[in-house]
């Protein structure tokens, strides 16, 4: 997760689909009986969350086009 600012994930919709994939899988992987990849998915899901809606300032692309 190292560019937030990359162009797919300025809709707020992508994001959220991200961070939700994350935790269903999360889910799924608890109900089968998979601690290790269940607890790994959420942590994915919990930073995914903060990286992509909490913390999430869209970049300005105003900027971007100038050298």
């Amino acid at each position: 997760m190292q560019d937030q600012n990359h162009p797919f994930l300025r809709p707020l919709w992508r994001r959220i689909a991200l961070v939700g994939f994350c935790a269903a899988w999360s889910i799924f992987e608890f109900v089968t009986g998979s601690a290790f990849w269940g607890t790994l998915a959420g942590g994915m899901a919990a930073i995914g969350a903060y990286q992509f809606i909490i913390a999430y300032k869209p970049g300005d692309d105003t900027e971007a086009g100038k050298e």
